[in-house]
C-alpha cells in the first residue's frame, strides 16, 4: 500500500473549452482510481457556467473524494472577467489565454509543492504555451497531455516540415496542394485534410501563435497522453514514440459509458430518452455541432431545410450561440412546424445517452474527436460536416480511413440543401449506410479491445502510472 505521503501527485491543468474539459475530467477520475493524487484546475468562467447548467456547487468532485478518490479542486482566472462573453470574442478569449494563464497558474503550483503530498507532475494540455518551462522552474515532470487523434498531433509536430516543403506558410507564394508525403507516420495526407488553422494563408492570427508556441513547448515535455488508441493510428504513434514515450490510452470516457458522475457540461441537458424510446430502433438521427465552433446563417439553413426535406426523425441540439450570441433563434423560418412530429430541438442534452439510445441511427457532426469517439462506441456512423481546427483532419480519419462516415463537405465549401437530404437518405435508410453501420461495429470492437483486461489502451495507462510512480520514488530518494 502506497502511503499518502509517497503517492504521486498531479497537478491537472485543462483547457477551458468543452471539449477539452471533457476527457481531462475523466482523466482525472482514472488517474485518482489508480492511486494519484490529483488538484483538478479549471477556470473561474467554466466553473460558474458549469455549476449554473448542473447545479453542481462549489467542488464538483466531492462525490468521488466520498468515495476515496482524492480528486481536489482549485480554480484560477483566465485573465478576462468572468462575465465576459468568450463564444462572441473568440480571439480576445485565445489571446487571454495565450498571455494571462501562465500568470496565473504559477502561484497555485508553487502553493501546491508544499502540500501533503507535494505535486510531482504537471499534467496540462497540449494547447498551453507555457507548461514545459513552468514544470522545469519548478522540477517537476511535464506530461503533455492530447485530447485529439495522434494524427493531428504529429502534423502539428512538424510544422517545420510543413513550412520547408511550401505545403504551409509558404514564403514563396500559395501554399502547395499537391499531397503530403513526408509526415514521419503518415501515409499520403491531402492538404485539404489538414487542419484549418494549417489551410490559411495568414499565419498569424492569435490561434496560429498559439499552436506555434504551443508545440514548441510540446517538444519539451517528458512524455505525451494521448485521447486515442493504438490500433486506431499504429503507424503514428509508432512514429512519435521514436521522439519521446507517446501512450495511447483512449477512449478517455465516463466509467461505464453513462452519464458523468463529475458535472462536466457547459449548458443544461435536456432529457431526450422519452422522446427516443417512442421511436423505431436505428431510425433516429442525431444532429450536433458541437460546444464551440459556429455555423454560418445561411449554412444552417440549407442544413436545416435538408433535415427537413429527408423525412427523418431527429434530435437537434442547436446552442443558443450557435451561429452567434446575438442571433438566438437561427433556424428558418416556419422549421418547427414543417418538422412537428418528428423532430426535437434542444439547447443541449447528455449526448452519450443519445447516442447510444437504440433509436438513434445516423450522427450528422462536426467531427469533434470526443463525438467521433462517443459515436463509434455507440455503433452509430456519421455524416460529417467539419466546421474548424482538427475537426476536418478528423473527418478523414472517419471517412477515409475507416469508412464509416459520409463527407457532407465542410463549413465555407457551400452545402445545399438537397446534397444533405441525399446524404441523409443514404446514411440512414441506404446499402451504404447499412455496410457502414458493420464497419463502425468492428470499429467499437477495437475500441472495448483496447479498453479491456490486457488491452493496449489500459496497458498503456498503467505503464504510464506505474512510469509516473517510478518518478516519483526516485525524486523522493533524491
Amino acid at each position: 500500500m502506497v502511503s499518502s505521503t509517497n503517492k504521486p501527485h498531479a497537478l491537472l491543468v485543462t483547457y477551458p473549452l468543452q471539449g477539452h474539459i471533457i476527457p481531462s475530467v475523466h482523466l482525472a477520475m482514472k488517474l485518482a482510481s489508480k492511486g494519484v493524487v490529483v488538484t483538478f484546475v479549471n477556470t473561474e468562467a467554466v466553473h460558474r457556467q458549469t455549476s449554473t447548467a448542473n447545479g453542481s456547487g462549489s467542488d464538483p468532485f466531492a462525490a468521488a473524494r466520498s468515495e476515496g478518490l482524492d480528486v481536489r479542486y482549485e480554480l484560477v482566472s483566465d485573465g478576462l472577467p468572468v462575465d465576459f462573453d468568450r463564444s462572441l470574442n473568440h480571439d480576445e478569449f485565445m489571446g487571454s489565454l495565450l498571455r494571462n494563464m501562465s500568470a496565473q497558474v504559477e502561484p497555485l503550483a508553487r502553493r501546491l509543492l508544499h502540500a501533503e503530498p507535494p505535486i510531482s507532475c504537471l499534467i496540462a494540455d497540449t494547447f498551453f504555451v507555457w507548461p514545459s518551462a513552468l514544470a522545469k522552474r519548478l522540477g517537476i515532470l511535464y506530461v503533455s497531455f492530447w485530447t485529439e487523434p495522434a494524427l493531428v498531433f504529429t502534423l502539428y509536430y512538424h510544422l517545420d516540415l510543413l513550412i520547408k516543403n511550401g505545403h504551409f506558410a509558404s514564403s514563396v507564394g500559395p501554399s502547395r496542394k499537391d499531397k503530403i508525403t513526408y509526415i514521419p507516420g503518415v501515409d499520403a495526407i491531402e492538404p485539404s485534410d489538414l487542419m484549418s488553422y494549417l489551410q490559411e494563408t495568414d499565419a498569424t492570427s492569435v490561434c496560429h501563435q498559439i499552436i506555434f508556441r504551443a508545440f514548441e513547448d510540446a517538444k519539451g515535455a517528458d512524455c505525451v497522453l494521448c485521447n486515442t488508441v493504438q490500433e486506431l493510428e499504429r503507424g503514428t504513434i509508432s512514429a512519435l514514440q521514436q521522439r519521446k514515450p507517446f501512450y495511447a490510452v483512449g477512449p478517455i470516457f465516463p466509467a461505464g459509458f453513462a452519464r458523468s458522475a463529475v458535472a462536466t457540461s457547459l449548458w443544461a441537458e435536456s432529457d431526450c430518452s422519452q422522446w427516443l424510446g417512442s421511436r423505431p430502433a436505428g431510425s433516429v438521427l442525431y444532429v450536433s455541432f458541437g460546444s464551440y465552433a459556429h455555423v454560418s446563417k445561411g449554412e444552417l439553413e440549407e442544413v436545416a431545410c435538408g433535415v427537413r426535406d429527408s423525412g427523418a426523425s431527429f434530435v437537434w441540439v442547436l446552442r443558443p450561440d450557435i451561429v452567434s450570441s446575438d442571433e438566438p433563434d437561427p433556424l428558418p423560418a416556419g422549421f418547427a412546424e414543417d418538422t412537428r412530429g418528428r423532430g426535437v430541438v434542444v439547447p443541449w442534452c447528455c449526448q452519450v445517452e443519445v447516442l447510444s439510445h437504440e433509436a438513434t441511427g445516423g450522427f450528422l457532426t462536426h467531427c469533434g474527436w470526443n463525438s467521433i469517439l462517443e459515436s463509434v462506441w455507440s455503433g452509430v456512423p456519421l455524416l460529417c460536416f467539419p466546421l474548424l481546427t482538427d475537426q476536418f483532419t478528423n473527418r478523414k480519419l472517419v471517412v477515409k480511413d475507416w469508412r464509416v462516415g459520409i463527407d457532407l463537405g465542410g463549413t465555407g465549401t457551400g452545402v445545399r440543401r438537397g446534397d444533405v437530404k441525399e446524404k441523409i437518405g443514404r446514411l440512414m435508410t441506404g446499402e451504404e449506410g447499412r455496410r457502414m453501420r458493420e464497419g463502425v461495429k468492428e470499429l467499437r470492437r477495437v475500441l472495448e479491445s483496447a479498453t479491456s483486461a490486457g488491452g493496449s489502451s489500459v496497458n498503456n495507462f498503467d505503464t504510464f502510472v506505474a512510469d509516473l510512480m517510478k518518478h516519483n520514488s526516485t525524486r523522493q530518494a533524491n
